[in-house]
């Protein structure tokens, strides 16, 4: 067993019947899901869920778990994703998948929001491995970036896969990557950004997480805020 899935089955032990679920996006919450899915057809685990994606949407249908519409909820329970980076204040980075605004309704939206990862996703600080990944409205994306270049970010739209053209996310927004000093505290960080006009939302999750889980070498440690 690798260490992702490690660190996804110790969340899924905090799962308890009655419970809405938010489903996280990305290798490690796959493995999460499929756990729950295991439990409710092997000890009758009663959940319902709700996607932070189309995609773990789908993985969660395949595997005939209950789920339930974003417009369907005002709070879930528990919420449990991955992240790109975690600092020792358990800020995270996440949306390099770009479903950035429906990850961050759930973790907001969550009793307890469950970060789980394995070790190389702990950095000293917010943007130290990856661009900082900000959701733009399409007319307004140069505007936007103006904005973001005054505060010291540099960085430029995401292409497509194709590279003929731009990333779009599901709910038709760009996604600017920015890269922004290292001296800028995530709080800072976070609070700029948020005021920046024509930004859909990004992916610093600053005073989001209940909990972090690391998987390292076989063991996995629980963090609680």
């Amino acid at each position: 067993m690798n260490d992702k899935q490690l660190v996804a089955l110790q969340a899924a032990k905090y799962v308890k019947n009655g419970m809405l679920v938010g489903l996280g996006t990305g290798s490690t919450a796959n493995y999460f899901i499929e756990e729950l899915a295991r439990c409710q057809a092997e000890e009758g685990l009663k959940i319902t869920t709700v996607a932070s994606s189309t995609i773990s949407a789908q993985k969660a249908q395949s595997l005939h778990l209950p789920i339930i519409a974003l417009e369907h909820i005002s709070s879930i329970d528990l919420y449990v994703d991955g992240a790109d980076e975690i600092t020792p204040e358990m800020t995270l980075l996440k949306g390099r998948g770009s479903d950035l605004v429906k990850e961050k309704l759930l973790a907001k939206a969550a009793t307890q929001f469950i970060a789980v990862a394995d070790e190389s996703k702990l950095v000293s600080n917010i943007g130290q491995n990856f661009s900082i990944p900000i959701e733009v409205i399409p007319f307004a994306w140069q505007l936007t970036k103006r904005s973001l270049e005054v505060i010291g970010g540099q960085g430029d739209l995401r292409p497509n896969a194709a590279k003929d053209g731009f990333w779009v996310t599901s709910h038709g927004s760009y996604v600017l990557d920015m890269k922004f000093d290292k001296n800028l505290n995530a709080k800072t960080l976070n609070d700029l950004i948020n005021n920046t006009p024509g930004v859909v939302e990004h992916g610093i999750f600053y005073g989001l997480t209940n909990a972090v889980f690391i998987a390292a070498n076989g063991v996995v440690s629980e963090r609680w805020a």
